[in-house]
């Protein structure tokens, strides 16, 4: 069974299941560094080949994941942005493109990047105690880790807005009527209940398994390259805003924001929706 205990993302195999398990005190904030070794674990895994599914869980007893560091964010300009952006999205894309499913066992909060990070998980099982959300909008930016494009392709269109738009908690049996959340369960028996789902999907062909991944991602998301790459033009541009400064020191400072007026050059969806289309993409 091997195991390596160190780090922020402890792996370990049990049987056919790889185990990453984040643990980055005091609340799983996924810095730079967390996704790193989120990646480089995945990869251990897909390399593995003993290991047929991976359980992707949280040490902490609060929370699966608080979200991205927004101290860390708070200082950043568009172009550091930019890269911190896309790392957060190679790190999403890493868990759809690794060739094993991927189980997601969340409890407690799971909001911003964790949501992103849950969204592109193959099956998310939820504790009761689970919450998630995409409160970006509260802080002057918008999801910038694959959270527009997947929240739409899980949920719908409708949901996603409410979800995005508003930046307001999502409790886990919501998520489980809306689509996101395959499975509720009490807080006990989530470790169970991921590992069952987890070892069932283990026992099946492995060449079946991959390649019908491969073609369920390819059906829902067509153009998802395309979102994405809009995605995070949109995101690291925020980070020229004034209201992008304010919402990140208000939160780090506990008070509420006091937002500037619209319009101005500083709205980098004007900007974009001012630039010419490539061809006939709509």
């Amino acid at each position: 069974m091997p195991a390596d205990g160190s780090g922020r993302i402890r792996y370990r195999r049990e049987g056919a299941v790889a185990h990453l398990v984040l643990d980055h005190p005091p609340v799983n904030v996924l810095s730079s560094e967390v996704l790193e070794e989120l990646g480089a674990a995945l990869d251990r895994a897909a390399g593995d080949p003993e290991a047929r599914a991976i359980l992707l869980e949280s040490a902490n007893p609060k929370c699966f994941a608080a979200g991205a560091d927004i101290k860390a964010m708070s200082t950043m300009g568009p172009e550091e942005s930019h890269r911190h952006g896309r790392r957060g999205q190679e790190a999403t894309e890493r868990i759809e493109s690794v060739p094993l499913p991927v189980v997601a066992a969340v409890h407690g909060s799971c909001l911003g990047g964790g949501t992103e990070i849950a969204l592109a998980c193959d099956f998310v099982l939820a504790a009761e105690d689970a919450q998630f959300g995409q409160p970006e909008i509260r802080i002057g930016v918008m999801p910038g880790w694959g959270g527009t494009q997947r929240l739409v392709r899980r949920i719908g269109a409708a949901r996603a807005r409410e979800w995005i738009m508003t930046g307001r908690p999502v409790t886990a049996s919501e998520a489980h009527a809306q689509g996101l959340v395959l499975k509720v369960v009490p807080r006990p028996e989530l470790p169970g209940a991921a590992q069952a789902l987890a070892e069932e999907l283990a026992g099946l062909p492995a060449h079946a398994m991959e390649a019908a991944k491969l073609a369920l991602n390819r059906a829902i998301d067509r153009r998802l390259d395309d979102g994405l790459a809009l995605e995070l033009d949109l995101w690291h541009q925020l980070f020229a805003t004034a209201d992008q400064k304010e919402g990140m020191r208000a939160f780090l400072e506990k008070r509420p924001p006091r937002w500037g007026a619209r319009g101005g050059d500083e709205s980098p969806a004007a900007r974009v929706g001012r630039a010419p289309r490539n061809g006939n993409r709509e």
